[in-house]
């Protein structure tokens, strides 16, 4: 096995216990240039198009949530996930999701570890060697019902945003060393209680 991999994980550990500041100047002093030359050299990649509204594109438009508990009532077809916001006036919403989804999100919650990775497991794996940390996982809209996510990841190259399933960014925030926030559009909230 390579030992530059093996390092990695430790590496993407350092980083974000320092801050980016520090990684900026460690950037910097190793490829003997000045900070503001590494800044300019960094282009953010945005993969996903921005759907042109502000209040997903801003942070003041987006509330921190926290995984309260996954249940599943036999009367229902499918489990929920039930999120609280963390600040008043403490909405919450229930996502339904798919039964392993639900396993994974419980799982997570619990810090438990198959003897195999999982999907989820071998995704934040994959992150963390590819020196990228999940700065935040964002419910970003809700349509027909569905509630759509993103997962916002900082790389080397920059800030990138993938789309995902609410269900996948909840585990792979969960599942981070230090859980990353998962955060939830104000209009989604609004939406959801109107």
């Amino acid at each position: 096995m390579d030992p530059d991999l093996d390092d990695a994980g430790d590496d993407v550990k350092d980083v974000a216990s320092r801050g980016a500041s520090d990684a900026d100047a460690d950037a910097a002093s190793a490829g003997g240039a000045d900070t503001d030359e590494v800044e300019e050299s960094v282009d953010p990649v945005d993969p996903v198009e921005d759907a042109g509204d502000d209040a997903t594109s801003q942070s003041d438009g987006f509330r921190v949530m926290s995984v309260e508990t996954v249940l599943f009532d036999l009367g229902d077809p499918s489990p929920h996930v039930h999120l609280m916001e963390q600040e008043l006036p403490y909405r919450s919403l229930s996502i339904p999701v798919a039964l392993p989804d639900a396993q994974a999100i419980h799982a997570a919650l619990e810090n438990v570890r198959g003897r195999r990775p999982s999907t989820h497991e071998l995704l934040c794996e994959i992150v963390a060697r590819l020196r990228c940390d999940v700065v935040a996982a964002r419910i970003v809209r809700l349509d027909q019902g569905v509630y759509h996510a993103q997962l916002d990841l900082m790389s080397p190259r920059g800030v990138m945003h993938v789309d995902c399933r609410t269900s996948d960014a909840i585990v792979v925030a969960l599942r981070q060393p230090v859980a990353a926030p998962i955060l939830c559009a104000e209009e989604v909230l609004v939406a959801a209680y109107s």
